[in-house]
């Protein structure tokens, strides 16, 4: 079993000034695992705030290719976390190892794509406009305009992936390569994985020879309001409930100095089924659509919640093959009993409501979740119903008819924002359903061609965000190199001295970077 020491990180030491303690669980049976957490006090999430502020002048100050090389070491660590490390992600979180070291290399993989963002120094968003003194009738001063990093971001941990999207996560990562220091909050449902994969980011930071306090943790329940209010923090990163989401929104935008909070929370995935494909590929539509359904006990924030198809008597059989399908599923052990309880909820509001069906699955019952499928009225869509626009956390979906084109249209607009929405089509689905896609478009952060959302790469196209509510801010990812921007601001120097100017802005170039001279992209230098 790993060493747990369960302090705080604070400044590049360890802290435990509180009395409060906090203890991990092992989700398949619930009981405490033999780990002791010091949740933090207030002077503690002060100290880890200000920590963060004492590095940010010296960390952002570095150059690219400096904090690459931290990324990369911090990607070399976790690489080296053992099987013992895998087997206490699994204790936490019942995942099986396979998933744990394919997101472990998805974790890794992240750190080293930001390295590869930092030495090709497009982030900068270099733009130049050269003075013209001759300009009539006014001269043109000399403009050049870089991005900096904003300042300490507080990082909250999600619970459904314990590497991909919690300590070194993709929030963490990007904030790291914008040159901002992170204060990480630890996620109550694995603390003892939060430890390993800190002390991990902490050997990559002495390494090479980051300040300290450049990353910061804190454990404990009711830490994050006092972090997301501290004045030093300058951003917010989070992925977790729509609730919770929404709760650090208005704390942050009720500071004095208000924060941007770029939170990922709550999204149903629609997947629409049209007639062409339907008729050609039904069957295997349906097989891997319930596979896509109960992956990962369907704790994924892409899991397909909502299936629209046009009335048919193909659509009909179609729905009842579903059905059957999920009935032959097995019960899983989800990531904690908060998980379970809140998955619990959601599917009694469905078998509650009276323009609910339920179609298929068992009695929910036990620590296990059982895989659901309901068909609801599609005039809750019309109709603007709240309860068929709630994410249900785990592995159910929601079968909605439509009874024609015109039907759909309206039922699509009655969405709320969304991740992803996927289109199962065939050509001719395509054609005569063409106002589908600009609709989509203005619902969704990504939409699919016959393929399932569980899955997410990382890389430079990915868009891993969408309107509310499934995140609070639609011009950001969370996931690939664009989540870079969101920790990153604007400034111009306007007749700045040469010699002043960051290097990206000089006119010898000497990053030999691409830029936007007067309207051109140009490396070579000026």
């Amino acid at each position: 079993m790993p060493k747990i020491i369960g302090h705080n990180y604070i400044g590049g030491a360890r802290s435990a000034a509180g009395t409060v303690t906090l203890h991990s669980h092992d989700a398949s049976s619930g009981e405490p695992l033999p780990f002791v957490f010091t949740q933090a006090t207030a002077a503690e999430v002060d100290a880890a705030a200000r920590a963060a502020a004492s590095a940010y002048p010296a960390f952002r100050s570095l150059s690219a290719s400096r904090r690459a090389a931290f990324l990369e070491a911090i990607a070399t660590q976790l690489d080296a976390l053992d099987d013992d490390f895998v087997a206490l992600v699994s204790r936490e979180t019942a995942l099986p190892s396979g998933r744990i070291q394919g997101e472990r290399a998805r974790t890794s993989g992240q750190m080293r794509l930001f390295a590869q963002v930092l030495r090709r120094g497009d982030f900068y968003g270099a733009r130049i406009d050269r003075a013209l003194p001759e300009r009539q009738p006014l001269p043109r001063v000399d403009l050049r305009q870089y991005r900096i990093g904003v300042g300490p971001v507080a990082v909250f941990g999600a619970s459904n992936f314990p590497l991909a999207f919690s300590t070194a996560g993709g929030d963490t990562a990007a904030a790291l390569a914008a040159g901002c220091p992170v204060v990480f909050k630890a996620h109550s449902g694995h603390m003892a994985t939060a430890e390993q994969v800190a002390d991990a980011i902490i050997r990559a930071a002495e390494q090479t020879d980051m300040p300290k306090g450049v990353f910061n943790m804190i454990y404990g329940a009711g830490v994050g309001e006092a972090l997301v209010k501290h004045p030093a923090i300058q951003a917010v990163g989070f992925t977790g409930s729509l609730t919770g989401g929404r709760a650090l929104c208005d704390m942050a935008a009720a500071r004095p100095q208000p924060i941007p909070v770029f939170a990922e929370m709550s999204s149903i995935n629609p997947v629409l089924v049209l007639p062409e494909a339907l008729q050609l590929r039904g069957e295997t539509i349906a097989r891997e659509l319930v596979a896509s359904v109960v992956q990962g006990c369907g704790q994924f924030c892409t899991n397909p919640g909502l299936v629209i198809g046009i009335a048919s008597p193909r659509f009909t059989a179609f729905t009842a093959l579903l059905g059957a399908l999920i009935n032959e599923q097995p019960a899983q052990t989800m990531l904690n009993a908060g998980t379970l309880r809140s998955y619990s909820n959601g599917v009694q509001a469905l078998l509650d409501h009276s323009g609910v069906n339920h179609l298929a699955g068992k009695p929910q019952e036990g620590r296990q979740a059982q895989p659901q499928l309901f068909k609801a009225d599609v005039r809750l869509l019309l109709n603007g119903d709240p309860l068929l626009q709630e994410e249900v956390f785990g592995p159910t979906t929601v079968i909605v008819e439509v009874a024609d084109n015109a039907e759909l249209q309206q039922a699509l607009q009655g969405l709320h924002g969304q991740l992803t929405a996927t289109l199962i089509a065939e050509a001719g689905d395509l054609q005569c359903y063409g106002e589908v896609l600009p609709l989509l478009e203005q619902k969704v952060g990504r939409v699919l061609f016959n393929g399932y959302p569980t899955g997410v790469e990382v890389g430079d196209a990915m868009v891993h965000g969408g309107p509310y509510p499934a995140t609070s801010d639609a011009r950001g990812t969370s996931v690939g190199s664009l989540a870079i921007e969101r920790f990153l601001r604007p400034v111009c120097y306007q007749n700045c001295p040469d010699a002043l100017l960051p290097e990206a802005l000089q006119n010898a170039n000497p990053l030999g970077i691409n830029r936007l001279v007067d309207g051109h992209s140009q490396r070579t230098p000026l």
